[in-house]
């Protein structure tokens, strides 16, 4: 697998994946030259090659001068994730979009929520062009896989989890005391949450909307109630 860009090079570094090779544009200076010492630090192979060598070996043709090769990503298995008493995490039902995938595990970190569940089928999969729009929250946040979103749900509340969707028509999201063990239901971007899911959910919250356009980016809502339930933790 192939992990492109700085940022998202640089954080893959200071996880323990294991970096095959490093491929480093000539003349190397700035955030570069940093990934350059952290390389020779760590004992990783780094080439340094021109430019057009980087553009025939980049997939998204956005490398900025950098392209890491590991293993394949790695998925945490569904017992790994979360455990603790105010435990926060994010399962997304049918997130197609590779961009919004990327910005949800880019908010999911920075919030510092334990993990983010995906289906094994119908929905996007972490991928390098994933890897590199998080800017390199892959790289340190648990992602399993499920064999579909109700059997995560039922796996939660059995360990005690509150599992609430994110919709349109539900409750305040302001009003819900996001305390303890919680759950996070995301939405796909034109289906949402599916009925069957929203049924199993013990909520149904929504965030306020008050412009003519009546609904937001999936990432964008994750972001508003991931820190909401930071707000409301930090009240303690």
């Amino acid at each position: 697998m192939k992990t492109e860009g700085r940022n998202a090079v640089l954080e893959l570094l200071k996880t323990e994946k294991t970096v095959e090779k490093i491929l480093l544009e000539k003349g190397a200076q700035g955030t570069l030259g940093k990934i350059f010492a952290e390389a020779r630090r760590k004992g990783i192979r780094v080439q340094f090659v021109e430019r057009a060598a980087l553009d025939r070996e980049s997939a998204a043709k956005r490398h900025q001068g950098v392209i890491a090769y590991t293993t394949d990503y790695v998925y945490a298995d569904l017992e790994e994730i979360g455990g603790g008493e105010e435990s926060l995490i994010i399962l997304l039902d049918g997130i197609e979009d590779v961009h919004n995938l990327g910005a949800i595990l880019r908010v999911a970190e920075c919030a510092g929520a334990d993990g983010v569940v995906i289906p094994k089928s119908k929905g996007a999969s972490v991928t390098e062009a994933v890897i590199r729009i998080s800017a390199g929250a892959a790289e340190h946040l648990p992602v399993a896989k499920t064999p579909s979103v109700n059997y995560a749900i039922d796996y939660f509340k059995e360990r005690g989890y509150w599992v609430y969707a994110l919709e349109a028509d539900g409750e305040p999201l302001f009003d819900a005391g996001l305390t303890g063990k919680v759950v996070l239901v995301v939405g796909g971007e034109d289906s949402g949450v599916h009925r069957l899911t929203r049924e199993k959910c013990d909520k149904v919250l929504s965030i306020p909307l008050f412009g003519k356009v009546n609904s937001l980016n999936a990432s964008v809502a994750l972001g508003v109630a991931v820190y909401e339930v930071v707000r409301e933790r930090s009240k303690k």
